[in-house]
């Protein structure tokens, strides 16, 4: 058994464990590892054991390994800044994208995803915590940009994502991943299709899954820390 392997049965655990806890099925809980400055060989070692969805933060560091690794059966989601002059890239070669915050890159997300290719699935990110360092659209603005990225045809909405401020309080956590969680309810109640809430790390999943999340982004639990 690989460093590897061993590590995401171990995450596997904590997830499965943490569901349990608050009464939930663990299979409704998504795993995305998040292999960004991971060589292709990390990925196909956690492929081996099991694992499909892999979460890139930078294009140039991903796309290689894209190309590598294509026709293993990958699911690949892009879950870093997203610069104008990168759209047309992850609109070629993503399956999803998490971090959604503005109409312009939205729209070109749309008239840049390729015809024969299946809509992109697209998270909203949100900055629940209001930081202004982070990324993310404000609560407030949720509704509207949601309103017209579901108007994109090349585009499928599927929920909402979230970094709130780290923090070791379980009960901080919990409240910032509930405050993302409420507006994902608000969103359904106005018709929106959703059914996902890309929320909690390495540090607070448990807290992600107790208030509702149903993908957990998980790197250095898996592949160990990073060196850069």
């Amino acid at each position: 058994m690989t460093d590897i392997t061993s590590r995401l049965e171990a995450v596997k655990q904590r997830i499965e464990k943490a569901a349990s806890a608050c009464g939930r099925d663990p299979a409704t809980v998504r795993l995305l590892a998040v292999s960004k400055t991971r060589p292709a060989a990390d990925i196909r070692a956690a492929q081996a054991a099991g694992q499909r969805a892999f979460g890139e933060n930078y294009l140039q560091d991903a796309l290689p390994k894209i190309v590598e690794l294509a026709g293993a059966g990958l699911e690949w989601h892009f879950i870093g800044a997203i610069q104008s002059n990168k759209t047309r890239d992850i609109a070629e070669h993503f399956d999803w994208v998490h971090t959604v915050d503005r109409e312009k890159i939205a729209r070109r997300l749309d008239g840049q995803r390729p015809a024969g290719m299946a809509p992109l699935n697209i998270c909203l990110q949100v900055n629940i915590s209001g930081e202004a360092s982070k990324a993310g659209v404000s609560p407030a603005k949720v509704l509207p940009l949601a309103r017209a990225v579901a108007g994109l045809p090349r585009l499928r909405l599927r929920g909402l994502m979230a970094i709130p401020a780290a923090t070791a309080d379980v009960e901080a956590q919990r409240a910032a991943f509930r405050a993302l969680r409420e507006i994902h309810e608000q969103l359904v109640a106005e018709g929106f299709d959703l059914d996902t809430l890309s929320m909690g790390m390495s540090d607070d999943l448990e807290a992600a899954i107790a208030e509702g999340s149903t993908l957990v982004r998980i790197g250095t639990a898996i592949f160990g820390a990073r060196d850069r």
